[in-house]
């Protein structure tokens, strides 16, 4: 079950949220080589990091699955939001660059369609980056955070997967290295957890960050699959009827 769109977005409001968005935004700077003029699309709820990535992007996109909800993004500019089945993008074949997934893949159904759709999406060459609930970490063990929903992967599990998938995994990268506590002295000392997590305690990070890149010399089976959604309108338009002339 998805996360609540209304909750992601209370969280990174939050002191909490916004201490967690700059732990992960200071390690995808670690991996992320610049690519002027790519085509991005973030995938889950990835809007507080795609503001800090798209200035140098030709178009970035935020598609947002169905069971989580939406939100119109960037503020203040035409909406560059889709609602979407992860199964099923509304893109053509290798059309994007690099493909960004935040509170994404811990909640796909299947994990590994979701993962062939992307590879189906993006470009000869493109880069998937992951960000996932570390199963070892404190993060995934509560629930007052969206990183404590879903299913939390190790790293061999989601190197596995994506092997499994036609992705070559390359750089990786650990965050959230301090305890999600609330209170304020604990936040306060948030930067010497993350020093020394590093250090001491990598493997137990409150989420894993991994770059993969599609793998082109190893095909994947082509099958047509019928779509298993069921589309049920919230409105229904009905026209006013019209006469022609004969």
């Amino acid at each position: 079950m998805h996360a609540d769109i209304v909750d992601l977005r209370q969280f990174y409001h939050s002191d909490l949220g916004r201490i967690a968005e700059q732990s992960i935004a200071m390690a995808l700077s670690s991996l992320w080589v610049r690519l002027p003029q790519e085509r991005l699309v973030g995938i889950g709820y990835a809007v507080p990091f795609l503001d800090r990535l798209r200035g140098d992007t030709e178009r970035t996109f935020a598609f947002m699955p169905a069971g989580q909800g939406a939100v119109n993004w960037p503020m203040g500019s035409l909406s560059s939001t889709a609602l979407i089945f992860d199964e099923e993008l509304p893109l053509p074949d290798s059309s994007i660059d690099r493909v960004l997934m935040v509170h994404s893949l811990e909640f796909a159904e299947n994990p590994r369609e979701t993962l062939k759709e992307l590879w189906r999406v993006l470009a000869p060459g493109g880069r998937l980056v992951i960000v996932v609930p570390n199963r070892r970490g404190v993060w995934a063990r509560l629930e007052h955070t969206p990183f404590g929903s879903g299913r939390p992967y190790s790293r061999g599990q989601l190197t596995h997967l994506l092997r499994e998938t036609n992705f070559t995994p390359g750089a990786s990268a650990e965050a959230l290295l301090f305890p999600p506590s609330k209170l304020r002295t604990m936040m306060r000392l948030r930067g010497a957890f993350e020093y020394a997590g590093r250090a001491l305690w990598p493997a137990f990070s409150g989420v894993i960050i991994v770059e993969a890149q599609k793998r082109l010399y190893q095909g994947l089976p082509v099958a047509v699959r019928a779509s298993r959604r069921v589309f049920v309108p919230v409105l229904s338009p009905h026209g006013v009827p019209t006469t022609r002339n004969r």
